[in-house]
């Protein structure tokens, strides 16, 4: 029996539901000689701003139980550079490319989606999550007339592209977050970013991240992610706004293996972004792909439609 893992999100089609999450795999090229990525479907790119981040001084990374605490603060060689240096090699590669957008403010996400509108990237996903930057990121994506405004002007700087729109889980009211971005122009959406968490070291008597609070992921996260995942679906699925089935949703948060990615499948999402668990095994991804293939086949499911369960 033949499977078709096959999913099209925006009118973006991905050989499979599987994509690897923003900052936790590079450019791509980086694991080439541990996986095939080719195999993937979908790469999303580190977050890109329009000028050169060197990110966040000291320590970036803490283990956790059962997650990752990072604050990186969006390092990366800026969206030109990027554009010249990496995408070719990148593009190479063979999954779909979506470019993880952020900025420190409107005209920077405004010019650096003009340029992602403009190049070869098949998505872009705006980021208005990120809790370990001092400007623009996460506080764009409290609130919902900041994230509309923000996402009204990412979509007319960069009317060729598809366009996510990567959601905070610290937003005090997600669905109204969501709602506004579809409503001003969001082609789908992606969730969750972090939590933001913070460490202590005892033995110093100080915060671990020199910006204090940092970003939670990992295991620890994925029932809160998947419980809103389900809930923003639910949401979205009776809104006249945005009807049922409009509104893709791409989850992520503490997907390790292949029972979790059936689960946020389960759960409303069109795909799944794989982050954290790449650190730690990278072959996971592939794994979870054979395993999502195995699982339907075994209950002779033809398409990735039939595993939701409402």
């Amino acid at each position: 029996m033949t499977v078709d893992l096959s999913v099209t999100i925006a009118g973006v089609r991905l050989k499979n539901p599987v994509i690897a999450a923003s900052g936790t795999f590079g450019y791509g090229e980086e694991y080439a000689g541990l996986l095939d990525v080719s195999s993937l479907g979908g790469i999303c790119t580190k977050g890109l701003t329009l000028n050169p981040r060197k990110g966040n001084p000291g320590i970036r990374l803490h283990e956790t139980p059962s997650g990752l605490l990072n604050s990186i603060g969006l390092e990366n060689p800026g969206i030109p550079a990027f554009l010249e240096e990496k995408l070719p090699a990148l593009r190479r590669l063979g999954p779909a490319l979506i470019a993880n957008l952020s900025g420190a403010d409107m005209k920077e996400y405004g010019e650096g989606a003009r340029l992602l509108d403009g190049s070869p990237v098949d998505m872009i996903e705006l980021n208005i999550s990120c809790p370990n930057v001092k400007a623009g990121g996460m506080a764009f994506g409290l609130e919902p007339r900041a994230a509309a405004a923000l996402t009204r002007a990412v979509r007319g700087a960069a009317p060729h592209k598809p366009l996510l729109v990567k959601l905070s889980p610290n937003a005090p009211d997600l669905a109204s977050v969501a709602r506004a971005c579809v409503n001003a122009g969001a082609d789908g959406l992606s969730l969750v970013n972090t939590f933001k968490a913070m460490a202590i070291d005892v033995r110093l008597g100080r915060p671990v991240f020199e910006n204090i609070g940092a970003g939670l992921s990992g295991p620890a996260i994925k029932p809160i992610a998947l419980r809103m995942v389900w809930e923003l679906w639910e949401a979205l699925r009776v809104d006249p706004a945005c009807g049922k089935g409009a509104v893709p949703i791409v989850g992520m948060g503490g997907i390790a293996d292949t029972e979790d990615a059936l689960e946020f499948l389960m759960a409303g999402a069109a795909a799944v972004q794989v982050g954290s668990a790449t650190f730690a095994h990278p072959g996971a991804m592939i794994e979870i792909i054979r395993g999502i293939g195995a699982y339907m086949e075994e209950r002779g499911m033809k398409d990735l439609e039939e595993l939701s369960i409402r």
